[in-house]
This record gives structure tokens, sequence and C-alpha cells, in this order.
């Protein structure tokens, strides 16, 4: 699959897809993504660590992904079967589905926080692995959240306001995995167990998902994960390559991801520390969760998520490198944002207010004009004739930077001039301490 592949290989049947990533998403920088379903009532998974960090023989037992409960929960001897026992009873993963109540759920007040922090996009999920879709999907038999549990087109309700607010709405999608589909044993390693659906039946099932999702929403963003049905690949009647014939001309600078199988893609994608061999170029986005899980986990802490500062911090060193981050949200069963995750996203949305300009709509900037460093932790971008530098410290610092950066022209944010001194291959400038906690923005005009 072309998920976390070095170098995927577009089958013959996908080339014609190719072509120029749309303006809009280069430009857009950050995203929001949402990870909400039944899994949102447990709220539980062990905060072990970031994606990429941890060893593959201890993830899946230990899953910090509380989105992965219903797979987790059903590996003899884990920590959340234990737990489902003795909170639950053990009883079903569905009753989850039919305990799930949304009721303090505003969709308008949600994405009003999520354009607050400047994002351009937002993607919520519409199936995931568990199979339980936020929309009264065909074929789903109702176990779905109209016929259960909510009793509401969630997917409906967050597209209309994310048109509302003028920002492009996209659709997750598990076509890898769908666990109660296709009654596969949990997943245990990142081996040849990690058994998926990839057969005519699912590929047809999956296919008219999707094909609903594009038909109902029109979304901006087809955006998979994991993998698709190894039938659906093929030209045929319930061939992906149909589905994204028909994305491509309901939505023209519409992009999808990297995560459909090996099939098509317009940017590839990485997740915390795993895939991060794709960001070295091309088109990427790098998602993750504002702590270690992507759906709400109530285990975790303030030691388990990204504060403010480190959020803004993970954003500029992205953007600085030529990526997007999709930054997840994972909603609570009552449909509220956790205390926590949104004090990092007002935070967010603070510094944005005060330095996007330089971060939305900039590209990456030479290396060979001024690079990036760690001592003092420094990132680069470019608007035009400008470099911005973005520099986490305060007080006097050197930043490493050629002739071609202009040391007379040194000034902050708001365009308050500053006095900075050349001093060969370094500009030696007094930084005040920030307006909002975080980097704070020097910007340079450079020589023609």
């Amino acid at each position: 699959m072309a998920m976390f592949t070095d170098d995927p290989v577009r089958p013959e049947n996908y080339r014609r897809f190719e072509r120029d990533l749309p303006q809009w998403f280069g430009d857009a920088k950050l995203g929001v993504f949402v990870h909400w379903g039944p899994y949102s009532v447990p709220a539980w998974a062990e905060p072990i660590g970031e994606l990429g960090t941890i060893e593959k023989e201890y993830w899946f037992a230990h899953n910090p992904y509380a989105e992965w409960y219903y797979n987790t929960i059903r590996i003899e001897g884990s920590p959340a079967a234990e737990h489902q026992r003795e909170v639950y009873g053990g009883a079903p993963y569905d009753d989850f589905l039919d305990q799930w109540d949304p009721a303090e759920f505003d969709p308008e007040e949600f994405i009003a926080l999520v354009k607050s922090t400047g994002a351009g996009y937002f993607v919520p999920t519409t199936k995931h692995h568990d199979g339980v879709t936020l929309w009264d999907a065909p074929g789903t038999d109702g176990r779905n959240t109209v016929a259960r549990g909510p009793r509401r087109d969630l997917v409906g309700a967050f597209e209309k306001a994310t048109r509302d607010a003028g920002l492009r709405f996209g659709v997750y999608y598990s076509g890898g995995l769908d666990w109660h589909f296709s009654q596969l044993p949990p997943i245990t390693s990142d081996g040849q167990q990690f058994g998926r659906p990839v057969d005519a039946a699912y590929a047809e099932y999956a296919y008219k998902h999707v094909d609903d999702l594009i038909e109902r929403y029109s979304p901006d963003i087809l955006w998979g994960d994991i993998e698709w049905p190894d039938a659906g690949k093929p030209s045929g009647p319930f061939s992906m390559e149909n589905l994204f014939e028909k994305f491509y001309a309901t939505r023209p600078d519409g992009v999808s991801n990297d995560r459909w199988g090996e099939t098509h893609w317009d940017f590839r994608t990485s997740e915390y520390q795993q895939g991060t061999a794709v960001e070295a170029s091309g088109a990427w986005e790098n998602c993750r969760g504002i702590g270690f899980s992507f759906g709400y986990n109530q285990v975790e802490d303030e030691t388990h998520l990204l504060s403010g500062p480190e959020a803004v911090k993970s954003f500029v060193d992205i953007v600085s490198r030529g990526g997007n981050l999709l930054l997840n949200v994972g909603l609570t069963a009552r449909g509220t944002v956790p205390d926590l995750q949104r004090r990092t996203l007002e935070h967010l949305a603070a510094w944005n207010a005060v330095n996007g300009d330089a971060v939305f709509g900039s590209t990456r900037l030479d290396s060979a004009i001024a690079g990036a460093s760690d001592e003092p932790w420094l990132r680069w971008t470019r608007t035009g004739a400008v470099a911005n530098a973005f520099v986490d410290a305060a007080g006097t610092v050197r930043l490493p930077a050629s002739a071609a950066v202009d040391a007379a022209s040194t000034r902050l944010a708001d365009g308050t001039p500053v006095t900075a001194s050349r001093d060969g291959d370094a500009i030696v400038v007094t930084l005040p301490e920030p307006a909002v906690a975080g980097p704070s923005l020097v910007r340079f005009d450079l020589a023609e």
C-alpha cells in the first residue's frame, strides 16, 4: 500500500488521475481532524506514547488509540480487555453505539473553534475500523448513527457547518479495516497477522459507501485509511478507479491522500513519528492527535497532550519543511471538546492570529538562504520577498542567515523595527518576550 511506503507505484489504470496539487491545499497548511464514534463512550486506552516510538510487538495489546478499543478488548490478556470486563461486564462493543448520546453537540460552535485556529479544512471520520457509519450508509442494516445512538446524520451536520463557515470539507473513510463486516480475528501484530478484508463482497460494500459520501456531501478531500480491498483495485464495476473518476468530476480541485492502497494519491501522509520518510519531498501532511490518541481518551492528562506552545512549534516545524498539519480532536460522547484539547486549540488560534500571515500561504525558504536550528530553536518560511524566522527564544540570539537576508530590515510580526547586526554568516538580534507563548516571529527583506 502507498501508506508509509517510500516508493509506491501507481498502476497503469490510475495514472490518468495524476496532476498538479491544487494551490488551496498547499496554502491551507492546517486542517482539523475529528475522530468520533462509539469508542468515545468508554474513551479508554493506555497512553503509552506516540506511534513510531513504541515497539510494534508491544503496541497492539497496549494500544494508545482509544478508537481501536474494539480491537484491543478482543486481545486476550490486554489491559483493555480487563478494563472492559471490570467496568462493563464484558458487554458487546455495540452497546456503546446505543449509549452514545451527543446531547451537547453544537456543530456550528465547534466549527467556529476550528476556523479560529486558521485551519483551511476539516475532516471528520465517517466510518472508522469498527464499521459504524456516522450517516445512514447503504448496506449497514441500521448499524449507523441515524438508526441508533445519536439518531442523527453526523456527517451531514459537520458538512453543513463547515461549508457555512467557508472551510473546505473532507471525509475520512476506513477502507482497509472493518471489524464488524469482516469478522476477522483481532490484530495483534504488524506482520502477516494484520488481517484485513480483501474480497469482492467487502470491495462492493466499501465502494457503495464512498460513492454515497461523494454523492451526498461533495467532499473536497478523500481521506482513506489503512488500505483498500484488493478486489476493488483493478478496473471493474466496483473499482476505486471509478470512485476517483466521480470524485474529480464532482470536485475538480479536490485532493486525495495515499491510504487507498497502491492506487492513486495527491499527497503523502505520515502519522506522529511513523512514515516520516515521505516528508522529504513533494506534497505531504502529518496527522496526529493533541494527545497520543485520536479518539477521546479520558485517561490522558496534561502530561500526554501537546500544550499550546508545543502545538505551535509542531505546526511551524511542519510548515517550514513544506508540509501540512492535520491536528486531531477527539470529541467526547456528549459531543464536546475536552477542556485540555480546547485549551491547546485556543492557544494555537491566538498565536496564529498574531503570526499566521507568515505561515498560511507561505513557501519553504531555501536552506542556502537560511536554515533551521535547535539551539536556538529556529525555523523559516518565505512569503514573497520576505524571510520569516520563528525563534523560540527571548533576549539576544544569533540567527544563521546568508547575506541575502537583510539585517537592516529586521522587524517583529506587527512591523515594529528591531535593532539587528550582521556577524559574518549570522544576524544578531535582541528579542522581547512574545505576546503569545511560543516562537517569536522576526521578518527580514530578501535581497533581489
